[in-house]
């Protein structure tokens, strides 16, 4: 349906412009194929493994603000694409085995409101369904409710994002009972557009573990391009290695 919606509304391509699709295909076929581990420097303590298909710039920067900003729902395709190859990523090192759980991190329920429509979560289910065509087992997860009084997250460093998120989200009880009764022994990947401090990641994974639930890692579409320690992941989700360019949330 998206191809059809593109062409009667007359769109173009948020790559290169070109008439047509929303993304055309030579920019589709230009997106990148592997995601790879990256780390916020400073790494926020205890966040589990991240995982990002590619740096928040150039066309992928399009995409997201397109889709969050403008409402080009055509984009949820190429981002799901993009996401569900963090989750591969995150599942290979993880060693995550079993049925997974994608759980979307939250919009602020004034962006909700001003966007009609959750972004993230769109994306995390295309991701789903494509991972499932691939025979993996796993379904999406609304768990994370976002509270009141979070401000916008543009413009503030590392120390500030995670004192404006320090216990901005929670698990609602029936949404636990849910997942409890269909998916008693899943694993949670916690699911986002783009990773920048990590801050809003690790306060998602703060809320799921606080109700028990286990977070294998965290998968994103892109992360903002700083020079970070890239390397092996460790236990603990800490990079190991010299420093690279490497990507590593803008809200």
């Amino acid at each position: 349906m998206d191809p059809v919606v593109d062409l009667l509304l007359g769109a173009s391509c948020v790559g290169c412009a070109r008439p047509g699709r929303l993304l055309c295909a030579a920019c589709r076929a230009a997106l990148p194929r592997e995601a790879s581990p990256v780390g916020p420097d400073p790494r926020p303590a205890g966040l589990v493994p991240t995982f990002a298909a590619t740096a928040y710039e150039g066309v992928v920067r399009d995409l997201v603000v397109g889709l969050k900003e403008h409402r080009l729902l055509g984009l949820r395709a190429p981002l799901g694409g993009l996401l569900a190859d963090a989750v591969r990523a995150a599942v290979a090192s993880s060693g995550v085995a079993g049925p997974l759980v994608l759980v979307p991190v939250p919009s602020r329920p004034g962006s909700t409101r001003a966007r009609g429509h959750e972004p993230v979560h769109a994306v995390a289910r295309r991701a789903a369904a494509l991972l499932r065509a691939g025979g993996a087992d796993v379904a999406v997860a609304r768990l994370l409710r976002s509270r009141p009084g979070v401000v916008d997250q543009a413009g503030l460093g590392a120390a500030a994002r995670s004192a404006n998120l320090a216990g901005s989200m929670c698990c609602p009880t029936p949404g636990l009972r849910h997942l409890a009764r269909r998916r008693p022994r899943a694993r949670l990947v916690v699911c986002d557009d783009v990773l920048t401090t990590g801050a809003t990641a690790r306060e998602a994974q703060r809320a799921l573990e606080s109700v028990g639930l286990s977070v294998a890692a965290v998968a994103a579409v892109a992360a903002t391009r700083r020079r970070l320690p890239t390397g092996p992941v460790t236990a603990s989700g800490e990079l190991s290695g010299g420093s690279l360019p490497c990507f590593g949330r803008t809200d």
